[in-house]
């Protein structure tokens, strides 16, 4: 099924042009118009006359797409999002990807064809395709993660700087062998907060040991599979950073059914605050995320983008702030 961006593509004009085209607007340069013809006709494009038309016959629904339901980061930031949307007049609808980018590609059409006024979206990965959102000119916001080559507002934290604290903070408790449990390649959250790990130790002079990396899946279930693995190899460490709260939970629960004392033979602290933290036994440290305040403010630049359609992109970043706990008290010298 041909998409508006392959006619753009095979036009040699841009995603916005083809909108602008089909939708019968006299601004397009004739050239450039036949061009886009053309195309259409080549490639056998139909267009979505749902999709044309959304600007004229919106609705007061935004379509929050997260990439976890189960994660509890998400439940407090679409809370956030739930709540800025009420006080400007818009209700939400909630869509879990569940991390699987055919799923968000239907939501994204859904979206398309029930005329949402806007969509805050939480990618799946870095490669998310939300080319047919903008086209139709739709009010769009990435949260939690970005899409580097793609003009829309976005809303996320100092995931680098976060994973520095983190890292620092138990190097200044004294851990030397840190061990990383980051999350896939192709999502920006893991490599900036793998990033923020390798600054902390270059600042402190630590040489980084590729054996103490591990790629996993942001699930619970990744990060028990990454800490087993890390003792199946009998990697020499004495703490753990793990780059998000379920992978935390799993690389917690592997530790306890391994019998390794926390923090006596291995510190953990964790990148996502967990509302139970301070119940686990030790009390697990954390760095949280703002999660309903990044709600919020997704919600605020929406709907400013739903006012002001014109206006540059807006990209905010806020702040993470580290819980030390038990789990990563300093070392005995």
């Amino acid at each position: 099924m041909r998409k508006i961006q392959d006619v753009a593509r095979h036009a040699g004009v841009s995603a916005a042009t083809v909108s602008r085209v089909l939708n019968g607007r006299s601004t397009v340069n004739p050239e450039l118009a036949a061009r886009v013809h053309a195309a259409v006709l080549e490639l056998g494009y139909r267009p979505n006359g749902v999709a044309r038309n959304l600007r004229r016959r919106q609705t007061t629904l935004w379509a929050v797409l997260v990439s976890d339901v189960g994660n509890p980061f998400f439940t407090s930031l679409v809370r956030g999002v739930e709540d800025g949307g009420r006080q400007f007049g818009y209700s939400v609808v909630l869509c879990n990807t569940d991390e699987n980018r055919a799923r968000e590609a239907e939501y994204i059409s859904v979206a398309l064809h029930d005329n949402m006024a806007g969509v805050i979206i939480s990618p799946a990965d870095d490669s998310t395709d939300i080319s047919a959102l903008v086209a139709a000119g739709t009010a769009v916001v990435t949260i939690d993660r970005e899409l580097a080559e793609t003009e829309v507002d976005a809303v996320l934290v100092d995931n680098e700087k976060g994973a520095e604290v983190a890292t620092t903070h138990l190097l200044e408790s004294g851990y030397r062998r840190i061990a990383c449990i980051t999350g896939p390649r192709r999502m920006s959250t893991a490599m900036q907060r793998l990033r923020g790990y390798q600054r902390a130790l270059r600042a402190f002079g630590v040489q980084q040991d590729r054996a103490l990396i591990r790629h996993a899946d942001f699930r619970e279930e990744g990060g028990y599979s990454a800490m087993g693995a890390l003792l199946d190899d009998d990697v020499e460490m004495d703490a753990v950073f793990a780059a998000n709260n379920l992978m935390t939970v799993g690389a917690v629960e592997c530790l306890t059914e391994r019998e390794v004392p926390i923090p006596g033979r291995v510190g953990v602290i964790g990148f996502d605050d967990i509302p139970w933290a301070r119940l686990f036994r030790p009390g697990l440290s954390t760095v949280r995320q703002p999660t309903y305040e990044l709600g919020r403010a997704a919600a605020q630049l929406l709907a400013d983008r739903i006012e002001n359609p014109a206006r540059p992109a807006a990209r905010m970043v806020l702040q993470t702030e580290l819980h030390p706990r038990e789990s990563s008290r300093p070392r005995a010298t």
